[in-house]
C-alpha cells in the first residue's frame, strides 16, 4: 500500500508542466496587467462610495483616498427628502421593467425570422435594420413622428423606441450559430408549427443571449435622460435621473452666496456629498442587478458575435 502511495506521488509531480522563463514572463505580465486593469474599475467605486458616506468637511477638503473619512449620512438623507426621488424611481422602475421586457420580445420576435434561410428577401430586410444603425431622420423629424403617433407625455414614448438593433443582430447571429436547422425538420415532421417552435425550443435555447440583450436595455432604461427632456411634459412621468438632476442643479452653490470662507467651505463640501450620494442612488439598483445575469453575459455576448 506504502508502494503504491509513494508511486502516485511520484507520478502526481511528475505530471506537473513545468513552465519555461518564458513563459512564467508572460504568465507575470498578464497578472499584473489584470490586477491594474481591476483596480483602475473598483477603485473608483470604492472612492465614491466613501465620499458619499464621508463628513462633508474631508470631502471639500480632499482627504477621502479610499476608505470613508469620518462618517455621515447627510447626503443620502438631503437626496430622499425630495419627494419627487420617490416618483421618479416608481417611474424609472416601471420603465426599466415593462420596456425591457417589450424591448425583449420584439428582439427576438425580428432575430428568429432573419436567422431562418429560407426566409423570403431575407437579406434585404437585414440591410433595412442595419442602415437604421448609420442613418436615422434627426431629433425634429423623430419628435414629429413621435407626435403624430400620439406618444408624446406618455409613458409609452419611454419604453417602445428604444429598440437596440445591434442586440437584434447579435440575437440572430446567436440562433444562427446554436440552433441547428436539423432540429426545425425533426419537430416540424412531429407537427410541430413555428408558433410551438419558437415558444417551446427557440426561447429556451436562447436564454443567454435573452439575458445579455434584457441587461443592456435594462441600463438604458434605467440611465434614460435626454429622451424625457424631449418627449415629456408631466413632471409626474419623469424618470429618476431628471429628479437627481434637479436635486443637483438646487445644489450648486454661487460665490455670491459665501457669507465667510468657513460657511463656503462647509457649502462646498455639502454639494460634493450629495453628488456624490446622487451618483450612488442612480447606480445602485442597475449594480445589484448585474451579478444575477453576469454568468450569461460572457457567453451570450461572445457566442452570439462570432459571425455576422
Amino acid at each position: 500500500m506504502a508502494n503504491v502511495q509513494s508511486t502516485y506521488k511520484c507520478t502526481r509531480k511528475s505530471s506537473k508542466i513545468k513552465h519555461s522563463k518564458d513563459d512564467l514572463t508572460y504568465y507575470t505580465i498578464v497578472y499584473i496587467t489584470i490586477a491594474i486593469l481591476t483596480f483602475s474599475v473598483i477603485y473608483p467605486i470604492i472612492y465614491i462610495v466613501s465620499c458619499s458616506i464621508s463628513l462633508p468637511s474631508a470631502v471639500a477638503a480632499g482627504k477621502v483616498v479610499l476608505f470613508p473619512v469620518g462618517f455621515s449620512l447627510e447626503g443620502y438623507k438631503r437626496v430622499f427628502a425630495y419627494e419627487r426621488v420617490y416618483i421618479g424611481f416608481r417611474n424609472s422602475f416601471i420603465y426599466t421593467v415593462v420596456g425591457t421586457f417589450l424591448n425583449v420580445a420584439m428582439t427576438m420576435i425580428c432575430a428568429y425570422p432573419l436567422a431562418r434561410k429560407k426566409l423570403p428577401h431575407r437579406n434585404f430586410f437585414t440591410f433595412l435594420f442595419s442602415f437604421t444603425m448609420l442613418f436615422n431622420g434627426g431629433m425634429i423629424p423623430t419628435y414629429l413622428v413621435m407626435r403624430d403617433l400620439r406618444l408624446l407625455n406618455t409613458p409609452w414614448i419611454m419604453m417602445l423606441p428604444t429598440f437596440g438593433v445591434y442586440n437584434m443582430i447579435i440575437t440572430r447571429t446567436y440562433i444562427q450559430t446554436n440552433i441547428p436547422d436539423e432540429l426545425l425538420e425533426s419537430v416540424q415532421m412531429d407537427g410541430c408549427n413555428d408558433i410551438q417552435y419558437f415558444w417551446s425550443f427557440i426561447l429556451p435555447l436562447s436564454k443567454p443571449v435573452m439575458a445579455v440583450c434584457a441587461l443592456q436595455y435594462a441600463v438604458g432604461h434605467w440611465n434614460s435622460y435626454f429622451n424625457a427632456f424631449i418627449y415629456l411634459t408631466n413632471k409626474n412621468l419623469f424618470p429618476l435621473q431628471v429628479f437627481l438632476r434637479e436635486i443637483l442643479v438646487l445644489s450648486q452653490i454661487s460665490p455670491e452666496d459665501f457669507v465667510d470662507e468657513e460657511t463656503s467651505i462647509q457649502l462646498q463640501g455639502m454639494a460634493d456629498l450629495l453628488k456624490y450620494a446622487l451618483i450612488v442612488v442612480a447606480t445602485a439598483p442597475i449594480l445589484c442587478v448585474y451579478p444575477f445575469v453576469q454568468k450569461y453575459f460572457v457567453k451570450g455576448i461572445m457566442i452570439g458575435s462570432l459571425k455576422g
